[in-house]
């Protein structure tokens, strides 16, 4: 019960921060559903964020269990392409932070996190200064890119990759079913919508659609690899290779037959690359 109400709290705040969001913002989300990422993709990250004419980018690399081969390799992207001006910048749970660190952020014009176990990212930078400057970066006007993890990290609901009735990871949902879905608070960079990543590679259909049954406030986004979702405002822009897919349940439909969800009306597009949308 704990659990649902504080779900329900994160909802609401879903709601009540939607609409402000966009008006405030001045940054972008470049949010790419994991996998390689074509050299053109990463020329829209430096273009976007601008680090090819000045500042620089900072690589996160906690939700990975090997930070140091993460920041290698997250950082070399860039480098392949003579963008030399991107760093790793690791950090561990209840380190005393040095200003610098701080500020390290919250100077930098791109912030991109790696990809592993987004529960690892969340467990180290929620609630601390680490997150609120993310927000002011992007407040500010950074882009703030991430991948596999780092994308799903990017919505205030995020979805843990755990089920709570079947313990035993799988890659994808066996069964569309009531109360399965394990969410935690993300970093809320977007509030309307939870992104799930990996998505056509790995048919995670079922586990988008329990999560926007049982939270019909918000948007699923499923974004297949090699393939990114750019946020500016309402708008989102399909970048990369292959096919980003949105649920929507307009109705709040739910029914349920005992642990099995049901819904009418779910709403489903698939955007190819090149192609916007928006979400109100």
């Amino acid at each position: 019960m704990l659990k649902r109400l504080l779900i329900a709290s994160l909802c609401l705040g879903c709601v009540l921060q939607s609409c402000a969001q966009d008006l405030n913002v001045k940054g972008k989300l470049f949010i790419i559903g994991g996998g390689s990422r074509p050299a053109a993709m990463v020329e829209r990250i430096v273009k976007e964020s601008g680090i090819d004419k000045e500042g620089y980018g900072i690589v996160l690399p906690m939700s990975s269990s090997e930070p140091d081969s993460s920041a290698y390799y997250a950082t070399n992207q860039f480098y392949k392409l003579g963008v030399n001006n991107v760093y790793g910048l690791h950090f561990v749970k209840d380190e005393k932070i040095q200003r610098s660190k701080l500020d390290s952020i919250r100077n930098a014009k791109l912030i991109y996190i790696s990809g592993g176990d987004q529960n690892r990212f969340m467990d180290v930078v929620v609630g601390t200064e680490i997150e609120t400057i993310i927000h002011e970066a992007y407040k500010n006007g950074s882009l703030i890119a991430g991948t596999s993890a780092g994308a799903a990290v990017m919505s205030e609901m995020m979805i843990t990759g755990n089920e709570l009735k079947h313990p035993d990871y799988a890659s994808t949902f066996r069964n569309i079913e009531y109360e399965n879905i394990e969410i935690q608070k993300g970093l809320g960079l977007i509030t309307n919508i939870i992104v799930d990543q990996h998505f056509v590679k790995r048919s995670r259909y079922n586990r988008l659609l329990s999560a926007i049954i049982e939270y019909p406030e918000l948007v699923g986004v499923g974004i297949d690899e090699s393939t990114a979702i750019l946020v500016s405002g309402n708008t989102m822009e399909v970048v990369g290779e292959s096919q980003v897919i949105v649920f929507k349940n307009p109705n709040k439909s739910k029914t349920t037959f005992e642990d099995k969800l049901g819904a009418k009306g779910i709403v489903l597009n698939i955007y190819l690359p090149g192609e916007t949308f928006t979400i109100d």
